[in-house]
């Protein structure tokens, strides 16, 4: 049975869980339970072992303008302080970093416009795919405010810090074209083929050898952090999994060195057909 949500559409298809963001006319912005319900699909995907990737996108012609401006300009008309605002926070401080601790593959098919909070929600999965007419923005600086959702921490690593501090500074709103040319995005696709494109790159991910694909996620994000000394002995305990792995036994016994390979359903190998 598929799980039902107020603001969150969830599905499963050849292994992938899409995960939707469903409030199209207000741009699928962050409102009420909306955070809570994307923390909780995250975790139903996460669990479900027939699950190998996750793709996260927004309905309609935007992916998510972020945080409900509305809603924060009641809380300033009611004068209400800093301790009413927190627990939005910590909404989003949950996502972020289920998302950037999840085993899982997760990836972002932008369809719009990401901006602020949004933005920053893409910016937490592993890897970006746009469409012809997505955006980015860091929005947060017009309304005085200070980028939320890891803003901070993800769009330094992705495009350094003079462009971070450029579009956190100013407001610029990156095209999809720039967005592809500085690192922000992996591939950009015709709208009309995005989830096309997106869905045969899931199944990829789906299908390869999860325990690899669970170290090598958890040792790229950690990699920033440690030194060469650090990863060289992370890697030798990842290979050591690797190895005692039921899919790598499978994997090595299958290779054949004259054709590219490719993963089957179970993560066992198989030669991709041309």
């Amino acid at each position: 049975m598929a799980l039902q949500f107020e603001f969150i559409l969830y599905e499963k298809e050849e292994g992938v869980a899409w995960i939707t963001l469903n409030r199209p006319r207000q741009s699928n912005t962050f409102v009420q339970d909306m955070p809570e319900e994307l923390l909780q699909a995250l975790l139903a995907a996460q669990e479900d072992e027939q699950v190998g990737s996750i793709v996260l996108t927004g309905a309609g012609h935007v992916f998510s303008a972020g945080e409900d401006i509305e809603r924060l300009a009641g809380m300033k008309d009611a004068d209400e302080g800093f301790d009413h605002l927190l627990p939005l926070l910590d909404q989003g401080t949950r996502v972020i970093s289920f998302l950037h601790d999840c085993p899982k593959p997760v990836i972002a098919m932008v369809n719009g416009l990401a901006s602020g909070a949004g933005c920053n929600l893409a910016l937490a999965c592993d890897l970006r795919v746009a469409g012809e007419h997505a955006a980015f923005e860091q929005s947060s600086i017009r309304a005085g405010l200070h980028p939320t959702w890891g803003g901070s921490y993800f769009l330094p690593r992705l495009i350094g810090q003079g462009r971070a501090l450029e579009m956190m500074l100013t407001g610029k709103r990156i095209e999809a074209e720039e967005a592809q040319e500085i690192g922000l995005v992996h591939q950009v696709v015709p709208h009309s083929h995005l989830r096309e494109h997106t869905a045969r790159l899931a199944r990829r991910l789906a299908e390869a050898p999860a325990t690899a694909a669970r170290l090598i996620k958890l040792g790229v994000n950690n990699s920033l952090e440690n030194d060469l000394q650090s990863m060289l002995e992370f890697e030798t305990q990842a290979q050591k999994q690797c190895w005692e792995s039921v899919e790598s036994g499978e994997g090595i016994r299958s290779l054949d060195t004259r054709r590219p390979m490719g993963f089957g359903v179970n993560g066992a190998s198989r030669a991709e057909s041309s």
